[in-house]
């Protein structure tokens, strides 16, 4: 659900598709073939064309039309692969939801969707070509969230270490005060040696958690070079913080004490006693919950709507909105909390989405409406201001996460699937290209 539409930068560079052909040869051609299905040189030409327009748009030039064949040709044949396992899968996006799409679309350039057809017409852009092209990419978005993004996992500790690392230093613009307590081993310490010093340092650690004073508690038993100081480390910008902390102290809330941290010098315990900087997170927040039915080969379009609507009635006369959710939400993450999605920023949920839970009362729940995701109805809780700083930034780090998983295994399963089929590239040596080839099986 928390996800943003890929589909606006489609719309903003989407070239006119009109039927280039080569002059040379006015007969069409197939110039490949993907399973059953074939593409021929005018779909080819006219997705080069396209291909030129955005490049264009983007760098100011493009590359000569024979450079472009082949990758674009290889780029038509992936999606029309995916397509037929989305048919196979009945995964379908029909005109309700696509209109909806459309709307979105037009929204976030500022008109309506009377109006946004008007500009791509007078932009020379087919709607009806653009239309069938957004409901393609959607058609894919469906499929690889079935195949690929409900298969990924990101653990907490994968957050951890990844706002550790350099990569992950999304709050360069913080600094950390900090208290630090050293229980030292010796270079030569022995195996007993270690177990004692480990053990004095979760009795000291277990203290400092439970409100003794951290100053006093390293001026007392501190061996690290500022326990003078009573620990004290001063403030530390985010690249400052020692690398064997960081991974702990970019998490910790204020007042909060680190677990024993082990280094070859010995065991540290770290106290974050404030952290300053950074952007202002105060936002308007709003915890919500939902119902989703998602269209399928079984359950159409209207028929997911009237189940919500049934739904709704059964709210209106007493039943309890998460007892629903668990038994009726096609959205399994959040059923299994009762629908609860939690507090939500602005911004994380698709437009339509946001726009009802905005308009929606606490303590209200909305009619049924659609996005790409499906059918909805939603209840909205309470709202809050809130400084989400802490949240945003593990937020952020868990988005980037997934998305380097996603990549990868979203390059994988599409090279698995491009393997497993039968394709023929049947492109001639005039058209840029040195030969026709059979491939998969």
């Amino acid at each position: 659900m928390k996800t943003a539409t890929s589909l606006l930068l489609l719309c903003l560079i989407w070239g006119t598709v009109a039927a280039a052909t080569d002059t040379a040869r006015p007969l069409d051609r197939i110039v490949a073939v993907a399973e059953e299905e074939v593409i021929t040189q005018r779909q080819l030409l006219a997705r080069v064309h396209t291909v030129q327009r955005q490049l264009e748009a983007r760098e100011g030039q493009a590359p000569p039309q024979e450079t472009l064949m082949r990758p674009v040709l290889e780029r038509l044949v992936m999606e029309r692969l995916q397509l037929q396992e989305a048919e196979r899968m009945g995964i379908r996006v029909d005109d309700i939801r696509l209109n909806n799409a459309m709307e979105d679309i037009a929204r976030e350039n500022g008109l309506s969707l009377a109006a946004f057809r008007e500009r791509l017409v007078a932009d020379g852009i087919d709607f009806a070509d653009f239309r069938e092209q957004i409901r393609n990419e959607m058609t894919l978005s469906l499929l690889h969230q079935r195949r690929v993004d409900s298969r990924i996992h990101v653990s907490e500790q994968e957050i951890d270490q990844f706002l550790a690392s350099e990569s992950g230093r999304i709050d360069a613009g913080v600094e950390y005060h900090l208290r630090h307590l050293l229980v030292s081993t010796p270079e030569d310490a022995g195996p007993e040696e270690i177990e004692q010093a480990r053990r004095r340092a979760e009795a000291l650690r277990k203290e400092a958690a439970s409100g003794a004073d951290f100053t006093r508690l390293a001026l007392q038993s501190s061996e690290g070079r500022f326990a003078l100081e009573g620990g004290d480390l001063g403030w530390r910008a985010a690249g400052e913080v020692p690398t064997l902390f960081a991974r702990h102290v970019v998490v910790m809330r204020e007042g909060e004490v680190s677990p024993v941290i082990r280094s070859a010098s010995g065991f540290h315990i770290v106290q974050l006693v404030d952290r300053r900087g950074g952007e202002d997170t105060q936002v308007r927040q709003t915890h919500v919950s939902h119902i989703l039915i998602t269209p399928n080969e079984i359950v159409t379009d209207e028929e997911a709507r009237q189940r919500l609507i049934s739904l709704r009635e059964r709210l209106e006369n007493g039943a309890d909105f998460a007892e629903l959710a668990r038994a009726h939400s096609d959205d399994r993450g959040s059923a299994l909390e009762g629908g609860d999605l939690g507090w939500v920023n602005p911004g994380e949920m698709v437009p339509r989405f946001e726009e009802v839970m905005n308009e929606t009362p606490p303590g209200q729940v909305s009619r049924p409406f659609s996005t790409r995701f499906g059918w909805h109805i939603l209840k909205v809780h309470d709202r809050r201001s809130h400084d989400s700083s802490r949240e945003r930034m593990r937020a952020l780090a868990r988005r980037m996460i997934h998305e380097r998983k996603r990549e990868e295994q979203l390059e994988l399963w599409l090279r698995r699937l491009r393997d497993e089929s039968h394709v023929e590239y049947r492109l001639e040596p005039e058209d840029g290209q040195t030969r026709t080839a059979a491939e998969g099986t």
